[in-house]
Formats: C-alpha cells, structure tokens, sequence
C-alpha cells in the first residue's frame, strides 16, 4: 500500500464520502448501565455494533475504516475489566477474521503490541497475514495505541534505519513511519458517547480532519447515525487554508467545495 501524503503539505483529493472515516467508540460502559447490566455486556454489544459499522462503511463507500478499541490509558481502568476486555480481543480475532478475509477486507492492527499476551500477538499477526491481500475495504483496529506513541516510534524507527536525518529531516522522512502509514489521512473522526476530546488519537493524522462529535452511545451507533455523521461532513468547508473563494474555482476531485458540500435540489 503506498504511503499516505501529509494535509499540510498537499491538498488531498476529497469527496461527498469520506474516504477514511476514524471512530473513537466510547459509551458501551454507560450503555450497559443504563440497563442495569454489567459493563461487559456494553463491551460485547459494542462487537455487534462494529459488525454494522464495517457494513454501512462498505455500502456507502467509505474505504479504510479506523477504530480506536484500547488505548494505551485504558491500562489504568480495572483489573478485571482489562481482563475481560482481553479475552473479548481473542474471541473477536478467533471469530471474525476469516470472516473479514471472505469478505474482501483488510484486516490491521496498530499500537503497541509487546504488553499483549503472545496469543494476541499471534492471531493478529496471522490475520494480517490472510487478509494482507485484500483491498475492498481497510479495517484497523487501534489496540494499546497513543497518538503520542505513536510519534515517538516513528522517530526511532526513521533514526535507526537513517541515522544520517538526525540533523535534518521533514515530514516526508518521517511520515512513512507512523503506524497507519498505509491509509490517507482521516477525512472524517467520530466520537460517540458525548465526549468532546480526541484522547490522544491519531494526534498527527488527525490535523485537517473533519471532527464529529455525538451523545449516541457506541452500541446505539447504528447505520443511520453514520449517514448523519456523514451528512454533516458533507456540510462542511474542507479549506486546507485556502479561502472560501478559491474553493468555487477549484475543479471537483481537488479538494473544491463541489467535491464536499452536500448538493441541494
């Protein structure tokens, strides 16, 4: 896959539906007590509603899908609902891969998998590996990420292979290193569960991104959430720094406000 071009550094190709769509998928906890159940049973239920997300996505287009599971804070909550989060991990992997491979869609994991357990590590490895093939569609799964992280070890990871751009490297150098190298930068960040922070994901990918925020808990978050998510970034003025005026001049497929505002009858 070829390495995904900087927002501040070109003007990337837009369109009425976000190509790349990130998803902070926050509120299973509060869902399940809202119900009188257990927090786990919000964290299964949000299983179901990543299964509608990757389909909606698929049917409207969208190409790369990108969602936030485990972030490196998320060590902090309660042993036993790490636990349980863990074991959801392996039953997911175990379940849906050979499912996403017979559909056409590739399968990734980003973040910091050394503090996993080695059977994680195992079943994402091979599932990347199946899938590796595909390109209908792009899932990938953000697990024990920080945007922070991130940036650090695309750092080492440029300075270890080229020693010599210690004194001097930009974006480009840099870029290719970063975890979700393989994807355009995000056009549009959701955050369900009403919350209205990016809690250290994507930090770099996330600069000209469209954010989105809504109080619809995760496991609510059903195909006409997403068109409403979606309808509003069609609302928006997608500039990259330029100014309104230059948009109305700009041919459709550059970035112009044709390529994104919404068209009316």
């Amino acid at each position: 896959m070829p390495v995904t071009t900087s927002s501040t550094r070109e003007i990337p190709e837009t369109g009425l539906i976000p190509r790349h769509i990130a998803i902070i998928m926050d509120g299973n906890g509060r869902w399940a007590k809202n119900r009188f159940m257990p927090r786990m049973a919000g964290h299964k239920r949000g299983v179901e509603t990543v299964r509608t997300a990757i389909k909606a996505c698929i049917e409207r287009g969208v190409e790369y899908l990108t969602l936030f599971a485990f972030s490196s804070e998320n060590w902090r909550r309660p042993t036993d609902e790490v636990a349980f989060l863990m074991q959801l991990f392996i039953s997911v992997l175990e379940q849906e891969v050979t499912k996403l491979h017979e559909n056409g869609i590739c399968f990734k994991v980003i973040g910091d998998l050394s503090k996993f357990d080695q059977k994680i590590v195992e079943f994402v490895r091979n599932g990347e590996a199946l899938t590796a093939g595909n390109n209908r569609f792009t899932l990938t799964i953000a697990a024990n990420y920080g945007g922070r992280w991130d940036m650090m070890q695309a750092v080492r990871k440029m300075l270890e292979q080229h020693p010599q751009l210690a004194a001097s490297f930009d974006e480009n150098d840099l870029m290719k290193h970063f975890a979700l190298n393989y994807a355009p930068e995000p056009d549009l960040f959701i955050r369900t569960g009403g919350e209205k922070r990016i809690s250290n994901f994507l930090l770099w990918q996330l600069a000209y991104t469209e954010l989105y925020f809504t109080d619809t808990l995760w496991p609510d978050f059903d195909a006409r959430a997403l068109d409403l998510a979606i309808q509003s970034y069609q609302q928006r003025e997608r500039r990259f720094g330029r100014t309104s005026e230059q948009l109305q001049t700009t041919p459709p497929g550059h970035g112009g406000r044709e390529a994104v505002v919404k068209k009316t009858a």
